[in-house]
């Protein structure tokens, strides 16, 4: 019960110090301010950057559970992400638009990008939509693993682990294994 209590002030006074730098980004309205300081964040070292980083993110992120955790060197390159409770980023993590289900853990190195976007050219040759904000989320399941250096662009379903360095393309069902560039799920694994 002590250590309840001291967790719950640690992240109080977390909350406290991270809440100027929030409402400097518009609480994750003004973007160029938000990458900013997520920047900064990533950078703060140990225990102390775990409870900084959760905070800012609790005040800025579109959904944030403040019983997660998020490791050194990783940060959310766009606010509009769900963090459900217990989800564990390891870190040097970049993870774009995406919703993440409880207790969900990812390992260190891997990017969630934000959806398939399509760069066109144009009739020069020059690459279009760099500059859009047409993002589509990314939906990892409850209670998945994602494996070291995983590369997610799909959705991943629930209890669904993800080997080390795959790369998901399309969908993944629940309650599999998958692994792989393409990930493809493991026959009778996983379950």
């Amino acid at each position: 019960m002590a250590w309840r209590l001291a967790k719950g002030a640690l992240l109080g006074f977390f909350l406290a110090i991270s809440f100027p730098l929030a409402a400097a980004s518009g609480f994750g309205r003004v973007e160029p301010v938000y990458y900013l300081f997520a920047q900064l964040c990533a950078l703060v070292p140990g225990i102390v950057g775990d409870y900084l980083r959760i905070a800012y993110y609790r005040q800025t992120l579109t959904e944030c559970d403040l019983s997660g955790r998020v490791q050194f060197g990783s940060f959310f390159s766009h606010p509009q992400v769900k963090l459900a409770s217990q989800v564990y980023v390891g870190s040097h993590c970049v993870i774009g638009c995406c919703e993440i289900g409880a207790r969900t853990q990812v390992a260190s190195g891997v990017m969630i990008a934000s959806g398939k976007r399509q760069h066109g050219r144009d009739a020069e040759g020059r690459i279009q939509g760099a500059g859009e904000h047409s993002f589509e989320v990314v939906k990892l399941g409850q209670d998945c693993w994602i494996g070291t250096g995983a590369v997610i662009l799909a959705d991943v379903g629930d209890r669904t682990t993800i080997g080390a360095g795959a790369v998901v393309v399309k969908p993944i069902p629940a309650g599999v294994t998958a692994v792989g560039n393409p990930a493809r799920p493991i026959e009778g694994k996983g379950k």
